[in-house]
């Protein structure tokens, strides 16, 4: 999702629609210009995963770029094509599909750190099961049987449209071994920005959906289907593929809950306040890196910001009306460095998620997790009013909120967990602490 603030793109609306002909750019025509001396050939990493990495031993680290603010973003760098060439990808666990603006030719592409990604002639057909993934059930048609076109919408406005093709990634393992699979990802010939566009080559999608690179990775048996990131409070960090490096006894843990399978959701929480219960029970909440901000819903975040205003009543702030950051702000007698110049003002918050029949894990969010200082020295709430963007019932636990913790997605055993990281240092094996 994009939206103010907003670093990768959440998928907060996914349509993926096979496309017939149009005016400006039909499917079709994109199809024939690659459809002339397709191939369809036995991969050498298709054919002897089971005899390369060992999976439980191995992942693949991504180091990160950027921050929260004044940034608004972060990337990483994937080597993607023959010969590999570095792409700058917003990683996001909210969407499946990674895409990159594609040269085939483009029709509307915005700008781009690198040059638009010229792809192959390897088209992912219609009727390949990666291809039905990315369609609502029921929706998947196939006009075009020789190749598979997608649109994805995402929250800001922002859209890709385009073609599914294989391509090689040159891949990096922490066992030491270096690797080129092929994957599929999108061609992306048709792009709109959205409200919060900032210039990127493409999406990385991390999603639990058949799609993601994580779960094409596992499916080849090069890693477990398990992710995880470390985004440090002074910007940078990293994102990780693949299991082996975090001690799982460290780790709170609970499960991903099975009534909201399209994205990494441990369910309901409730909204804790200086450590004390909001009244706020129902919270569906979604773990988000493609979301800079936390967002919560409309009365949640009214009941918040009320309860900060009361809170800090008599204290030396008073809202920053002028400043624009974030519709939150105060400004103190002075302007802040930091947010240790700020944290005695301001409680903690937590939400809490049931973890079982009794049981309960609690997500902790210091001030540092929830507030930013602006380029004007206020203190802003980086807790955004998720019933402006779109969100409606949904909430989302950002960016912000998870700087400098270890965040895990364990898709084989369908549970989340998160732990303080030492996010400044990238990790080689499990014998790396976090701690």
């Amino acid at each position: 999702m994009k939206t103010e603030g907003k670093s990768g793109w959440l998928l907060l609306v996914m349509s993926l629609l096979v496309m017939g002909l149009s005016a400006t750019m039909s499917s079709a025509s994109f199809g024939d210009q690659y459809h002339r001396g397709r191939r369809k050939t036995m991969l050498p990493d298709e054919a002897t995963s089971s005899l390369g990495l060992n999976r439980a031993a191995s992942s693949i680290v991504l180091p990160v770029h950027g921050n929260v603010y004044p940034i608004g973003s972060y990337n990483v760098t994937l080597n993607i094509g023959q010969p590999p060439k570095p792409y700058f990808l917003d990683p996001d666990t909210g969407s499946d599909l990674t895409w990159l603006q594609c040269d085939a030719p483009c029709v509307r592409c915005t700008e781009a750190p690198h040059p638009l990604y010229r792809p192959n002639n390897d088209l992912v057909v219609c009727k390949d099961p990666l291809c039905e993934a990315l369609h609502a059930p029921g929706s998947h048609k196939c006009d075009n049987p020789e190749q598979c076109d997608y649109e994805v919408e995402y929250a800001d406005g922002g859209s890709s449209l385009g073609v599914l093709v294989r391509d090689a990634f040159l891949l990096n393992f922490t066992n030491g071994n270096q690797r080129t699979t092929h994957l599929a990802l999108g061609c992306g010939y048709d792009q709109l920005p959205g409200s919060s566009y900032h210039p990127i080559d493409g999406v990385l999608g991390l999603g639990k959906g058949k799609p993601s690179i994580v779960s094409q990775l596992s499916n080849q048996g090069l890693v477990r289907h398990v992710i995880g990131h470390c985004l440090s409070g002074r910007g940078g960090g990293f994102f990780f593929l693949g299991d082996g490096l975090y001690d799982s006894s460290r780790i709170v843990w609970t499960p991903m809950s099975p009534d909201y399978t399209k994205h990494y959701s441990p369910g309901l929480a409730e909204l804790i306040v200086g450590g004390k219960s909001t009244g706020f029970r129902n919270l569906v909440m979604v773990f988000d890196s493609g979301s800079s901000y936390t967002y919560l819903n409309s009365q949640a975040y009214q009941f918040l910001t009320s309860w900060l205003k009361r809170e800090l009543t008599g204290k030396p702030l008073k809202e920053a009306l002028d400043d624009k950051t974030l519709p939150l702000c105060w400004k103190g007698r002075k302007p802040f460095r930091n947010i240790r110049d700020v944290k005695t003002y301001f409680k903690p918050l937590a939400l809490r998620f049931a973890s079982g029949r009794k049981d309960t894990t609690l997500f902790e969010l210091p001030p540092e997790a929830y507030l930013i200082i602006s380029s004007k020295g206020n203190v802003c709430l980086g807790i955004l009013n998720g019933g402006e963007v779109g969100l409606q019932n949904s909430n989302i636990i950002g960016d912000i909120s998870m700087q400098d913790k270890m965040v895990i997605y364990d898709n084989e055993k369908q549970m989340i967990g998160w732990g303080p990281g030492n996010c400044d240092q990238l990790p080689k094996s499990r014998s790396f602490s976090f701690w």
